[in-house]
């Protein structure tokens, strides 16, 4: 029985012309837990993530983020979503602003906090995700470990009740993506709320207090991840598996 649900999906539809990309999607997460969302391309996963904020419509359906409707747009979404943190594959960092300001930047013009507060704040969050001495350096200056590391601190700093990561290291290369699951791990054990999709196994293992496994837009298990990877209940989801871990 859910405890505390601090985001609820209820029958959740959405299509890409003929295709039903979430079919009848039912998700609750608890505050503090972190659910990952793994399955095959073109499974839906990301269109679910980016639902969540409304990045991606709904046709059907009701999405609730701490017990309020998510509304369809103009203020009222714009605050919601103030408390919904994002992270995308590509950084969507402002190329022509330091990394402070990158951080800064919603602080001051969403949730209205005055300039040298703002920044005190950038400083700390740049020291928690290992960046301090990067502050005053431009996007590009940075390795895309780094990059995807500035927009974790911006995303933490507008104090979001929950963290969306949409496939976050897919773009990085090898030797970067585990400074990135780092973090991510580090967040996890303070008890961040977390919507994470994924294909780092090792992460949905080691971090996820449960493990969504999606195939043609719809959820197939909704489970712990030790049952999930020991013992997956679906041929879909041993199939997936076999393919994955291999090696």
């Amino acid at each position: 029985m859910a405890v505390d649900p601090l985001i609820e999906l209820r029958d959740v539809n959405k299509h890409f012309g003929q295709l039903h990309v979430l079919q009848h999607i039912d998700l609750t997460v608890d505050r503090g837990e972190v659910v990952v969302v793994i399955g095959p391309s073109g499974s839906g996963k990301s269109t679910l993530c980016r639902a969540i904020n409304r990045l991606e419509t709904i046709e059907s359906g009701t999405i609730i983020i701490d017990g309020q409707a998510l509304p369809e747009e103009g203020k009222a979404l714009a605050r919601l979503r103030a408390d919904v943190g994002m992270v995308f594959q590509s950084f969507n960092l402002f190329a022509h602003k330091t990394v402070l300001d990158n951080v800064s930047l919603g602080q001051i013009k969403v949730r209205g906090r005055k300039k040298d507060e703002a920044e005190k704040r950038s400083h700390r969050l740049l020291e928690r995700v290992g960046l301090a001495d990067q502050a005053a350096k431009y996007p590009a200056q940075l390795s895309g470990g780094q990059q995807q590391r500035v927009a974790i601190a911006r995303a933490l700093a507008m104090d979001p009740k929950v963290m969306l990561f949409d496939e976050p290291t897919s773009a990085l290369d090898p030797e970067m993506i585990n400074e990135v699951l780092e973090v991510m791990q580090q967040l996890a054990r303070e008890g961040m709320t977390m919507v994470v999709v994924t294909h780092e196994m090792g992460f949905a293992r080691s971090a996820a207090n449960r493990v969504v496994f999606m195939s043609d837009g719809r959820i197939i298990e909704d489970r712990a991840p030790d049952d999930f990877f020991t013992n997956p209940e679906t041929d879909r989801a041993k199939d997936f598996l076999s393919k994955i871990l291999k090696h």
